[in-house]
């Protein structure tokens, strides 16, 4: 692709300055496994160099088949997934990924739409990033969605509104018993609404929330991930019950929703 090697040049072309000392020190104490699909061999070599040294293990993969594959017979903690893929294009493979795993997914594209980032996010991306790209940015973006999907915090009781289950430990969203399939992100946005249940939260507050920084998403991707949410736990998304929007306001989650 051309937008490879240069969109990183500036920072990891010499290969010299993310190596051992400090750089090492503010990786993550265990090696994080990341799949790269990118049919980009240079640029996926550079973004493992720079990983790397910061405690991830990045494991190439050149097609969105082989991709999947590895997915499917290995266990990655994120995928990065890039759009234009010499067979499958990234938005299908973000479709058959979601489609078998909650895994984060942030994905590449050169094209830097806001049209295909949307299309992206609908489908289950958890993040986006547009080439070129800065690899301090990539490597911001995947701690983050990183951390949004890490375990380990005190139990925490369910949250229930009538039909409506939020399982906070296991992660899962029931209505009426039956698992309803969310992002990590969009759980995320879901269970911080919840937890304010009954209080207005702005976009930027609820991004910040879900462990995003506000000031990196544009303006409609956090509709997006709304939309999303109330199609898994709306009767009728479009006459909505439980996740309102306030105009000129934010959005806020119904305390009483249902009978039961």
């Amino acid at each position: 692709m051309p937008h490879g090697p240069e969109g990183v040049n500036g920072a990891l072309g010499t290969g010299r300055v993310h190596r051992g000392g400090r750089a090492a020190t503010i990786g993550p104490p265990m090696a994080e496994r990341v799949l790269m699909i990118e049919d980009d061999a240079a640029l996926a070599g550079l973004v493992g160099d720079y990983l790397r040294p910061l405690g991830y293990d990045v494991t190439p993969a050149p097609t969105g088949g082989e991709g999947l594959r590895r997915l499917s017979a290995e266990a990655f903690d994120a995928v990065l997934l890039d759009v234009m893929l010499p067979d499958l294009d990234g938005f299908e493979v973000c479709r058959r990924i979601r489609n078998a795993s909650d895994v984060p997914v942030v994905m590449l594209t050169a094209r830097g739409q806001d049209e295909d980032r949307i299309v992206g996010l609908e489908l289950g991306a958890d993040d986006y990033l547009p080439k070129p790209f800065n690899p301090r940015e990539l490597l911001a973006r995947l701690r983050a969605v990183l951390r949004r999907g890490r375990r380990g915090s005190p139990p925490a009781a369910p949250l229930r509104f009538g039909r409506l289950e939020i399982d906070r430990d296991a992660r899962v969203v029931r209505v009426d018993g039956e698992e309803r399939a969310l992002t990590g992100y969009q759980f995320d946005l879901l269970r911080v609404l919840a937890e304010s249940a009954g209080r207005v939260l702005g976009r930027e507050a609820l991004m910040e929330r879900a462990g995003r920084d506000a000031g990196e998403a544009f303006d409609r991707s956090i509709d997006v991930h709304v939309s999303r949410i109330r199609s898994a736990i709306e009767d009728d998304p479009k006459r909505p019950r439980r996740l309102l929007t306030v105009r000129g306001a934010g959005y806020v989650f119904a305390k009483k929703q249902d009978e039961g």
